[in-house]
């Protein structure tokens, strides 16, 4: 039998080890954060202060801001020190909460957009249904089960990456802590964690994109059997934001999780991983802005607000 180390720590490795891009990259991704946290939060407090986007919709891309923040969070403060400092490692109960926060907001995020698709076939297909299937106490529910399923399900996904063993390689291939590149170190306890990760990641991507694919195939239905061009153009335009949305974040995650690790895959989901952690928390608030005519107006209407009351004042 090996003897396996006890891990008090990991080494994460940098994307490049030329000390140039280095910077340039410390650069890229503080800008990215900065960004990041000023579209969300900007975001979350338009949706509060705005009469106008009082509704189920908005109240689930609220959280959905929320959760990018957190979700950028855990990986960019970490991945900024490592860039500019000669301490490139994690403790071991870094790692684990690193990857428990991890999978538990990716996990909320994937329940989120789901029912953000579930909220327009409810107010196209049964209209007269919306206000009592949607209602702010059903929102309620459906938000706070997904925050109590999906960290509950990430707290026993991390207790089984605690049953990895490792003997003597302690170097991550990542930016951060990863159970792709964590299975590829490990020496023990690999087969089930690699068994369990690949049907919990299948079952809440294929539970959530049923419920996604589903919803609009019905709201596509209902749509082209109305007479109204201008209607159609408009729910299609409304729906748009979405499944834009929902078309990136669902595949960056597929093509990380539901693959075998090898050395290969574990390379491609490092840069993938890139655009995972940092470009798509900066898309989403963009997306539901640029792409939103309610979003815009509420926007338009709470700075001409703003300038009125200074000119008063």
């Amino acid at each position: 039998m090996p003897n396996f180390t006890d891990v008090t720590e990991f080494i994460l490795l940098e994307l490049t080890s030329c000390q140039e891009l280095q910077v340039l990259f410390y650069v890229v991704f503080l800008l990215a954060y900065i960004v990041t946290l000023l579209g969300n939060i900007g975001m979350i407090i338009l949706i509060n202060i705005s009469p106008w986007l009082q509704s189920p919709r908005y109240f689930f891309l609220s959280h959905l801001s929320f959760v990018d923040i957190w979700f950028s969070s855990d990986v960019t403060p970490k991945m900024l020190k490592k860039l500019l400092s000669e301490a490139k490692t994690i403790s071991y109960v870094g790692c684990l909460v690193q990857c428990y926060l991890f999978i538990a907001l990716g996990h909320v995020e994937i329940y989120i957009l789901a029912v953000m698709a579930f909220d327009p076939y409810m107010s196209i297909c049964h209209p007269l249904l919306y206000g009592s299937k949607m209602s702010k106490t059903v929102c309620i529910r459906l938000i706070s089960v997904a925050y109590v399923y999906e960290f509950s399900v990430s707290l026993m996904c991390t207790l089984w990456t605690y049953g990895l063993y490792f003997c003597g390689n302690f170097e991550i291939n990542h930016f951060y802590c990863a159970d792709p590149p964590l299975i590829k170190i490990a020496y023990g306890g690999v087969h089930i964690k690699e068994y369990t990760m690949m049907v919990m990641a299948g079952i809440n991507l294929t539970y959530s994109l049923s419920v996604v694919l589903i919803s609009y195939t019905l709201i596509v239905v209902a749509v082209l059997h109305m007479l109204s061009a201008d209607g159609r153009k408009m729910i299609f335009s409304t729906c748009g934001s979405h499944l834009t949305a929902v078309t990136i974040f669902y595949g960056t995650l597929i093509f990380m999780y539901l693959r075998q690790p090898t050395e290969e895959s574990v390379e491609q989901g490092k840069m993938v991983a890139v655009f995972y952690t940092t470009v798509i928390p900066i898309l989403n608030p963009m997306i539901y802005s640029l792409r939103n005519k309610d979003v815009k107006e509420a926007m338009s209407k709470v700075i001409s607000k703003t300038f009125l009351l200074k000119k008063i004042d």
